[in-house]
């Protein structure tokens, strides 16, 4: 009797495990998260986040500073960018190199503002007192992103600069930098040519 009692107890512990990894099987897979009722949706990387996208990664780079007087060699040295892309909408770049011999880092966020319809950036560094902010747009026929950044130098004058960003290719991409003088003419003031690290 203990016996048939037991093959029972058994057979019955393996129907409820059999019907559980059924329903477990069965159910749909979750739902994208849903704001509660009343409140805007839940904003989703779209088509735009897609650029933000070919930055992510880790890139050399070589930094060519072109601070001496017209006509002079750029200063050139070596960096690395880490770039993650956080949600699938936001880029938070870390940055290290050196600058003036001495270790440099910076650290920035970029992302779509889609009340903008901009690309909009913000960046810090241990060489400045303030952070900068910039905006751009970009361009799909000639996969450039173009627009301008305004922050303060070393001295703290805060400055308005000219930013483009060349896509070359997906495994090379170059920043450019330029600044108006006193003149009012433009000059370019910094060149980045990145390299996607293998």
């Amino acid at each position: 009797m203990r016996s048939r009692t037991m093959t029972a107890a058994v057979v019955l512990g393996l129907l409820a495990l059999a019907l559980t990894a059924s329903a477990l099987q069965s159910e749909k897979p979750a739902a994208k998260p849903s704001a509660p009722e009343g409140m805007p949706p839940i904003p989703q990387p779209g088509p735009e986040h897609a650029v933000l996208k070919n930055d992510e990664g880790t890139w050399d780079a070589t930094v060519e500073m072109m601070m001496g007087p017209p006509g002079a060699p750029p200063t050139v040295s070596k960096g690395v960018e880490t770039n993650t892309l956080v949600g699938g909408m936001w880029l938070v770049t870390d940055f290290k190199s050196t600058m003036m011999d001495q270790p440099f880092q910076g650290h920035g966020i970029a992302g779509w503002d889609a009340g903008k319809k901009k690309y909009v950036s913000n960046w810090v560094d241990n060489m400045s007192t303030g952070f900068s902010l910039g905006e751009s747009t970009y361009d799909p026929a000639t996969k450039t992103m173009a627009g301008w950044m305004e922050g303060p130098d070393m001295t703290g004058k805060v400055s308005k600069m000219r930013s483009v960003v060349e896509y070359k290719d997906p495994e090379t991409r170059v920043f450019s930098m330029y600044m108006t003088g006193p003149d009012g003419k433009e000059a370019q003031t910094m060149k980045i040519t990145y390299k996607r690290r293998k």
